[in-house]
């Protein structure tokens, strides 16, 4: 893909340029390196959304309209003169094609990751957003599944803070700013086992429905 892991270390360890240079880094790393697709995205401040829309209901959380994405592959050459163009944008990643998102309030999905890995389950990568939330990347297809398996684990009648994003849908990707609350970070970062390859949602279900349960607001437990 033109694109190594001793490159990317290289300009991660030589390179003391911040600002859009740091930023198309990132990108170049997530088209590059972990196979991802990436969207600009509009930004907010105080509650309007840069796209100018009245009443946008996503302010500074979905994709400028009319400006292509960085395509999976792109080289950090490639990904600079595309984000030239778009000055000031967010970084968005499109979700139903290497992987799915389980979300959930982030006192369940903190608390959730510390059991599944010290169970030992393959775990992708974790976001955190500053509006609250852990962002649990799995397989692709988890959207379509996740009412069945629901069902089968019987957590179907549950009241859980669990939602499936899939196609159509877009995260905000570390580091940019989400909705003009601020920035997203890793929980856990990608890997190349995990980037593309996440694991199948039904090893972490189980597991983040339970805690969810748990830390729901009518029976807030302190013991997980």
């Amino acid at each position: 893909m033109g694109f190594t892991i001793g490159g990317i270390r290289e300009m991660r360890s030589g390179s003391r340029r911040r600002g859009r240079t740091t930023e198309c880094t990132v990108v170049a790393e997530y088209t590059g390196l972990w196979g991802w697709d990436v969207a600009p995205g509009a930004r907010a401040a105080s509650g309007e959304c840069s796209c100018g829309a009245a009443g946008c209901p996503s302010p500074g959380a979905h994709p400028l309209e009319f400006t292509p994405e960085v395509p999976a592959g792109a080289t950090l050459d490639e990904v600079t003169k595309a984000l030239s163009e778009v000055p000031g944008a967010t970084l968005l990643l499109p979700v139903g094609r290497t992987f799915d998102i389980l979300d959930v309030a982030a006192p369940a999905g903190r608390r959730a990751l510390v059991r599944l890995e010290r169970m030992g389950v393959p775990i992708g990568p974790v976001t955190a957003t500053p509006d609250g939330r852990c962002q649990f990347f799995v397989a692709p297809g988890a959207a379509d599944e996740l009412p069945d398996l629901l069902y089968r684990m019987g957590w179907d009648d549950a009241d859980l803070d669990l939602h499936c994003l899939g196609p159509g849908a877009h995260i905000t990707a570390p580091p940019s700013d989400h909705a003009g609350l601020g920035p997203v970070g890793w929980l856990r970062p990608p890997s190349l086992d995990t980037a593309s390859a996440p694991p199948q949602a039904r090893l972490l279900l189980g597991t983040l429905a339970y805690v969810c349960h748990r830390l729901r607001p009518s029976g807030m437990s302190s013991n997980a």
